[in-house]
Parts: C-alpha cells; structure tokens; sequence
C-alpha cells in the first residue's frame, strides 16, 4: 500500500477522516495501486464461473469504483455494461478505462435505473453497508433486473476462528466503530457485518431466489470447503 504509486499514510489518514463519498474522490487516482482493488485473479474466477451460467444480455456492476469488475461484465454479457457509483473521481478513472461503457453517478440505495438488466455484479463494496442498508441494496437492485435475471457476488469463507486474519478484521471493524462514534461524518466500512447466512436471508426477503457456486479455480481449505462461493441470486 505505502508504495510511490499507492497513498501515502497521511493521505489514507485523511480518506479515513472523511465521508465515504468524498474518501473515495480523495482516493480515486491512486486506488488501483492499493490491495482494496479487487485482485485479476478473483476478477477472472469470477468470470469463469460466470460463464457456465449465462449467456446474459445487458450487465450492470454496482459500486463500480474505478470498473475493475466491468470486464467481468464485458466478457459475459453480450449487451449493454454499465456501471454505477456515486464518487466522482472514482467514476472519472472508470471513463478513462472504459470509454465504451455507460457510467452512471447515483447511490446504490437509490438506482435510477427500470428493470432492463439481466445480470447486476458488486465487487468489494458490502462493507459499507450495514444491515438495514444491505436489504435497500438488495431490493434496489431487484428491481433493476428482468425477470429472470440474476445479481451475482463473490462470497470468501470467513477466516478460521483465532486466526490472524481473523483478529485482524475483528481489530479494524472495532476502530471504525469507535471512529464513528467519536467523529463525523461518518466512514461506514466493516468487514464482520456481511455473513453468508444474514445475506442469504436478505436476499430472499428482497425476492431472489439464492444458490450457491464454490468458485473452484481458488481452491478449497483443509476441510474441503470452497475459499470462495459465487452468491447467485435470481429474480424469479
């Protein structure tokens, strides 16, 4: 992350001090330099995966950011790709990338869009909704779908109970929330708030219809369960 071409520290500071919004636009022209990207190689299990489940007409990735995830959409939709979010900056990178795909600035809780998509993709962004607001998401989304068509997201396993990565994400959720009780505005972004059982039931509260694909190609763990699922949830 402290790289020549990733922020600094005192910049990073400053995102954390801010609103979400205005953390990502101070953030935006170095954020694919940090590890908060979504890695190529979970991009491609993704599409891979993706793949054996379509084919798919128009795409529609929520919380774009700078469109990593627009050519998963690219390679599986044979329609229209289109990506929101609701940072400017970060949209601005995303049209230097992209200059083909439609880029839309709106909030996820709130998307101006009919129902003329047939797959909807989010990639890295669940922890900057907290629960009631990931049932808005949901139901945003759905009704940004055809019928029939489908919301997918990568899901990685949880980390082992006791593990560093474990103590390391327990440690950060409770820095956020000691910072948003004592500053504001408010930086929402957790990593403990976004369990597979809670969001299945949230999206099937929002009309989906919710199965479960291991993305094989990342491998399994010692007890033979998937690093990562594939959440599908379709609009019936």
């Amino acid at each position: 992350m402290f790289t020549p071409q990733g922020p600094s520290l005192r910049e990073l500071t400053v995102q954390a001090l801010s609103s979400v919004e205005h953390g990502y636009d101070l953030l935006a022209n170095k954020f694919d330099a940090t590890p908060f990207r979504t890695s190529d190689r979970l991009l491609t299990a993704v599409a891979d995966t993706l793949e054996e489940l379509g084919p798919f007409g128009s795409g529609l990735d929520v919380c774009c950011g700078t469109g990593a995830g627009l050519d998963v959409l690219r390679s599986v939709c044979a329609g229209r790709v289109t990506g929101v979010d609701f940072s400017t900056g970060m949209l601005t990178r995303a049209r230097r990338a992209h200059p083909t795909a439609t880029l839309v600035r709106a909030d996820a809780l709130a998307l101006p869009f009919a129902p003329v998509f047939d797959l909807a993709v989010s990639f890295g962004a669940f922890g900057h909704f907290v629960p009631d607001a990931q049932r808005t998401l949901f139901t945003q989304v759905h009704a940004a779908l055809r019928p029939g068509g489908t919301f997918a997201f990568p899901l990685p396993a949880p980390p082992l109970v006791g593990s560093r990565l474990y103590w390391t994400l327990w440690g950060f959720d409770a820095a956020m929330r000691v910072r948003n009780a004592l500053w504001h505005p408010r930086f929402v972004m957790y990593y403990r708030t976004f369990r597979l059982p809670d969001v299945r039931a949230r999206l099937e509260e929002a009309g989906f219809e919710v199965t479960l694909t291991p993305i094989e190609s990342l491998g399994r763990r010692a007890d033979g369960s998937p690093h990562c699922r594939l959440v599908v949830a379709r609009k019936a």
